[in-house]
C-alpha cells in the first residue's frame, strides 16, 4: 500500500536567527546557506533528482541539527525510496527535536511496519491517526499493525468506527472481516481447549465454515453435533439450514420435520418446510399452510414474506402475493429478486406500468450487484497480491 501514498506533504523549514551580537554575522551565513538549500532540494524533488533532494537535507542538518522539518522532509524522500530503515532513523531522530509533527509520525510508523517492528509502529500510528481521522491509509495502516500484534479486538473496535466514516472503503470490510475469523479462530480454541467434541464447539465450527460458503463442511461438522445430542433444540434446524444451501431438499426436510417435533414453535422451521416444498415444485396449499404456521408462531418473521408470495401466486391470490412482496421490498429495497416477482405478480394483476416500474428497478440492482460482486473479487485478489 505504500506505493499509494507519498510523498507526505513537505513541512517549511522555520528559521531563527540567534540572538548575541558577536554571532550575528556567523548566525545570518548559516540561515542563508540553510535557506538556499531547502530552495536546492525543493528544486532537486521537483525535477525528480531524490538523491539530490536528500544530499542537501544532510548538509542542512549537518549544519543545523534543530531543524525539525527537514528531519520530516528527509525522511519522507527515504520512504518514497523504500529505504525504511534509514527513513526510520532520521524520523525518530525529528520527533526527538519536536515531537508535535503529525506527518512524521505517520511515516515512521508505517515505516516501522514495513521492517516488521510491529510492537514500535504501534503509538506511531495511533499518534497519527488520531490527529489525522480522514486519513485512511494511517487507519488503515494502523488496523493492519493490530493484526499483525494479534490484538484483533483492538483491531475490530479500530475497523468499525473507521468503517462508520467511511462505509464505502473495501479495504477496511475486508480487513475486518479477517479480524472477524481470527477471532471465531481463537473463540474456536478457547472452546476446543474445553471440549473439542462438545456439540457447541461442532456448532461454532459449522458457522465459520458457513461464513466461508463452505457448507459441505457445515454439513460434516452440524451432523456431529446431531449425534452427541440428538434431542437438542435448535441443532436439527441448523443442519436442515444447511443442507437447504446445498439444495438437497430431502435432506432438509428431514432435518425441519426432526426440529419440529422436538420443538413444535419453531416458526423458523415451519417456514422452511414450505420453502421445501416449492422448490420441489410441490402443492403451493401445503407450502402456504406450512409458512402460515410459521407466521402464527412469529408475526414478524418478515423473511417468509417473499416465500408465502410465491405461493400465493401459484394459487392465483395475486392480490394477496402483492401486498406480501411489498412489505418485502419496503423491509429490504436493495433486494434484486423481490422486485422480479413483484414485476410478475403486478403483470398477472394487469397493472403493467408498475410491472414495468419493478422490473426496471430490479435490472438496475441487479447490474449494480453484479458490478459490486466483480469490484469485490477484484479488491480481494489486490489485496492478497499487496500481503505477499
Amino acid at each position: 500500500m505504500t506505493d499509494r501514498w507519498f510523498p507526505i506533504a513537505f513541512l517549511a523549514l522555520a528559521l531563527s536567527v540567534p540572538a548575541g551580537l558577536p554571532a550575528q554575522t556567523e548566525a545570518a551565513d548559516k540561515d542563508a546557506r540553510v535557506q538556499q538549500l531547502y530552495t536546492e532540494a525543493k528544486a532537486a524533488q521537483s525535477q525528480g533528482d531524490i538523491a539530490g533532494a536528500i544530499a542537501r537535507y544532510e548538509e542542512m542538518l549537518r549544519l543545523d541539527r534543530g531543524l525539525a522539518a527537514a528531519y520530516n522532509n528527509l525522511g519522507a524522500l527515504y520512504f518514497s525510496q523504500r529505504n525504511y530503515p534509514k527513513a526510520v532513523a532520521i524520523l525518530e531522530q525529528g520527533l526527538k527535536v519536536n515531537p508535535n509533527m503529525p506527518s512524521a509520525s505517520a511515516l515512521l510508523g508505517i515505516s516501522l511496519y514495513e521492517t516488521a517492528d510491529y510492537a514500535k509502529a504501534r503509538p506511531h500510528l495511533e499518534t497519527a491517526a488520531r490527529a489525522n481521522p480522514n486519513d485512511a491509509n494511517v487507519q488503515l495502516f494502523l488496523a493492519k499493525d493490530l493484526i499483525m500484534l494479534g490484538d484483533y479486538e483492538a483491531a475490530a473496535t479500530h475497523l468499525r468506527q473507521f468503517a462508520g466514516h467511511q462505509p464505502k472503503n473495501q479495504e477496511a470490510w475486508y480487513l475486518l472481516a479477517k479480524v472477524y475469523m481470527k477471532l471465531s479462530e481463537q473463540s474456536l480454541a478457547e472452546m476446543n481447549a474445553i471440549d473439542p467434541d462438545s456439540v457447541q464447539s461442532h456448532e461454532l465450527s459449522a458457522e465459520v465454515m458457513e461464513s466461508m460458503n463452505n457448507y459441505d463442511g457445515a454439513v460434516v461438522e452440524l451432523k456431529k453435533a446431531v449425534e452427541i445430542a440428538p434431542q437438542r433444540a435448535g441443532t436439527h434446524y441448523r443442519l436442515g439450514e444447511a443442507y437447504f444451501s446445498l439444495s438437497l431438499w430431502d435432506s432438509a426436510a428431514e432435518q425441519f420435520q426432526t426440529e419440529l417435533a422436538l420443538d413444535p414453535a419453531n416458526c423458523r422451521a415451519h417456514w422452511r418446510m414450505g420453502s421445501v416444498v416449492l422448490q420441489k415444485n410441490g402443492d403451493p396449499q401445503q407450502a402456504l399452510d406450512e409458512i402460515n404456521k410459521g407466521f402464527a408462531l412469529c408475526p414478524s418473521l418478515t423473511d417468509a414474506r417473499v416465500d408465502r408470495a410465491r405461493a400465493l401466486s401459484k394459487l392465483n391470490r395475486n392480490e394477496e402475493a402483492a401486498a406480501d412482496l411489498e412489505a418485502a421490498v419496503k423491509a429490504a429495497p436493495a433486494e434484486p429478486s423481490t422486485h422480479f416477482l413483484l414485476s410478475k405478480v403486478y403483470r398477472a394483476l394487469g397493472r403493467t406500468r408498475e410491472a414495468q416500474d419493478e422490473m426496471q428497478t430490479f435490472s438496475q440492482l441487479d447490474a449494480a450487484a453484479r458490478a459490486a460482486t466483480a469490484e469485490r473479487v477484484h479488491e480481494v485478489i489486490q489485496n492478497k497480491e499487496s500481503a505477499h
